[in-house]
């Protein structure tokens, strides 16, 4: 295994360390990643998110049964054709995410503190670039 590969693992398992942290088992992490996604997304439709997500309709559909019970999102019917439904975050979605927001503090504040100000440019200038890589190379699976 090379360096850059053992670097890549250890850093998703300290990512998802993480996040045990900051949610402790209130949602999945796919419950999560929903939320976080609506956080910035208006009428989204539930095909738009599953396929962003990278995984079926079915799955999202079973995925947020439980926010919608914890009304942390709505579901609506779309006006204009009465047909598909858009999903939106509510709230009190809002409100869970800043609470996990407040511990992910702890990524940021550790990060500045070891990092010089030239590599944290350097770091937010790589990271963005594998992470639309790797958002564009989901995408294009799902097509």
């Amino acid at each position: 295994m090379s360096k850059l590969e053992e670097v890549l693992i250890q850093i998703q398992c300290e990512l998802v360390a993480e996040r045990n942290v900051v949610n402790p088992q209130e949602i999945s992490w796919l419950q999560y990643d929903i939320l976080n996604l609506l956080r910035n997304k208006n009428n989204a439709t539930p095909s738009e998110l599953s396929k962003y997500l990278g995984i079926s309709p079915s799955k999202f559909s079973k995925a947020i049964k439980e926010l919608k019970s914890k009304n942390y999102i709505i579901q609506e019917i779309n006006k204009l054709d009465g047909r598909g439904l858009f999903t939106n975050i509510t709230q009190e979605g809002l409100t869970f995410l800043q609470s996990v927001d407040k511990g992910h503090k702890f990524l940021y504040e550790v990060t500045k503190k070891i990092l010089s100000e030239k590599e944290q440019e350097d770091f937010v200038n790589l990271a963005s670039k594998l992470i639309k890589a790797l958002s564009k190379e989901r995408m294009e699976r799902n097509d």
